[in-house]
């Protein structure tokens, strides 16, 4: 599919400034968790066994890479449509990911890693460049899918080579940080 089949009509896109909203939902998740970081566990919950949250992280995570690495390779066989259609399952899986981590940290207290040696350096620098990136991923995808929405094709491939291969890391260290301290928990 060339650009000119990505727009189904000849009428003009209208072009909306998603910017503000990009900011207000970026400082709101990134706020979320800082907060979060900071707060004690809130104690009496007994619904359920939160210890299951982790799990599903990993497991939304899990799903998220593959719809963006699914997604990749559509958009790399010029299949405009089926790009689009994984690239919202993410987005879905990446939200379930955040309401569960959210719960999680709202729920029981953190995870201290065990271990020592070269598996704890290599988890700290997993854990490290996941947090960070985590943080810079939110803005970007945002971004690139709001400039795909606005027609804006050069400028979402420009911002989508960055926010691909970030989103896909962050994804992937999601489940390697899981894999590592599920001992732990």
């Amino acid at each position: 599919m060339s650009q000119k089949d990505y727009v189904q009509t000849n009428e003009p896109v209208k072009k909306r400034n998603y910017k503000p909203l990009i900011f207000i939902v970026t400082v709101i998740i990134n706020g979320l968790v800082l907060i979060l970081s900071r707060m004690p566990a809130y104690e009496g919950f007994d619904l359920f066994d939160v210890k299951i949250l982790p799990l599903m992280n990993a497991i939304f995570n899990t799903f998220t890479f593959f719809f963006l690495l699914t997604a990749l390779i559509f958009i790399l066989k010029k299949n405009v449509t089926w790009h689009r259609r994984f690239i919202y399952a993410a987005f879905v899986t990446t939200s379930l990911f955040l309401i569960t981590y959210v719960a999680h940290h709202f729920l029981s207290t953190s995870t201290s890693y065990g271990g020592d040696g070269f598996l704890a350096g290599f988890y700290y620098f997993i854990l490290i460049t996941h947090i960070v990136l985590a943080a810079v991923i939110v803005p970007l995808a945002l971004m690139s899918v709001t400039r795909a929405w606005n027609m804006e094709i050069d400028r979402h491939r420009k911002i989508a080579r960055w926010t691909m291969p970030l989103w896909l890391y962050v994804s992937l260290t999601g489940v390697l940080v899981y894999i590592l301290i599920s001992p732990y928990y």
